[in-house]
């Protein structure tokens, strides 16, 4: 079981359902155990809270890469990736979409002044909150190229928000996108534009809890995950180059083992666990593993 921050309340999640909310984590905990210890005390077992996948995390993944590489490549309107946060969701999509030929202008920073661009192969990040004009302001300015809405849930859940994208993301015929709302005075946004870009939604908010319309317009991908899917995800990861290149794959191993053998005790198991345990696995201190279990369990 793992507790999520979603919006103003905490949640209690294990395998992608959500046992208990609540304003306080503490109680948010408290009553998921609860509500877990239940389950399994009436079923024997923990059938009754696990959503079973037919294909394995890594497969999971590298659906994540084809579908991704597709809407880039705009042969499709919008994916929705969902999925437990800290185990390379954002990663893969921005890897995805670099390696289809798309530029990242996520800061306007790295664009020269004058610089003309083909923002159709450009992709942008837009992550954190954001209100239902927020939204309509970034379709506009992204009007024709990919956005990312990572971990901006807000979007998912507004009324209002919802309906933009319903319209962003229609299936037949020219897109059109309106805003027949009070401007308050902003002269910089059409009342109307036409939206010709594509949308990857990545959010740790399970996929039965979105928006019906919104879905039927993605192709979707859940990347609930198991303990034992968190460690195979974790045990890939590990073994690439890219993945803390300065420590040994010795050292890259005995973190990963320890992770497994503690697996029953860590609640939130992520890849920031396995980074937080490599690095003091390779401090090669004596007691490094009485210092990672330490640690490990102040972050639960």
């Amino acid at each position: 079981m793992e507790i999520r921050k979603n919006g103003s309340k905490f949640e209690a999640i294990h395998n992608g359902v959500v046992l208990a909310r609540s304003t306080v984590r503490a109680s948010a905990r408290y009553h998921g155990k609860k509500k877990l210890a239940l389950a399994v005390s009436n079923s024997g077992a923990e059938t009754k809270v696990v959503k079973k996948q037919e294909f394995g995390i890594n497969k999971r993944f590298d659906f994540v890469n084809k579908l991704v590489t597709m809407t880039a490549k705009r042969k499709a309107k919008s994916v929705i990736i969902s999925g437990p946060g800290g185990l390379g969701k954002t990663f893969s999509v921005m890897e995805a979409l670099t390696k289809a030929g798309l530029r990242d202008l996520s800061s306007l920073a790295d664009v020269s002044v004058g610089s003309r661009i083909d923002l159709s192969k450009c992709f942008r990040f837009v992550k954190g909150y954001s209100t239902a004009k927020g939204l309509y302001r970034t379709l506009y300015e992204g009007h024709n190229m990919t956005l990312v809405f990572d971990d901006c849930d807000s979007v998912l859940k507004d009324p209002v928000a919802l309906n933009l994208l319903k319209s962003a993301l229609d299936s037949f015929g020219k897109r059109y996108i309106s805003w027949n709302a009070e401007t308050r005075g902003d002269d910089s946004l059409p009342t109307s534009f036409e939206f010709k870009g594509q949308i990857v939604f990545i959010t740790n908010v399970d996929l039965d809890r979105l928006d019906q319309a919104v879905k039927s317009r993605s192709m979707c991908i859940d990347l609930t995950m198991s303990q034992d899917d968190k460690l195979e995800r974790m045990e890939t990861i590990s073994k690439s180059d890219k993945f803390l290149p300065n420590v040994s794959r010795v050292t890259k191993a005995a973190a990963l083992d320890f992770l497994k053998s503690k697996k029953a005790e860590i609640e939130d198991l992520n890849l920031r666990s396995l980074i937080q345990v490599t690095n003091i696995a390779d401090s090669n201190l004596p007691d490094w593993k009485d210092l990672a279990k330490y640690v490990i369990s102040q972050g639960q």
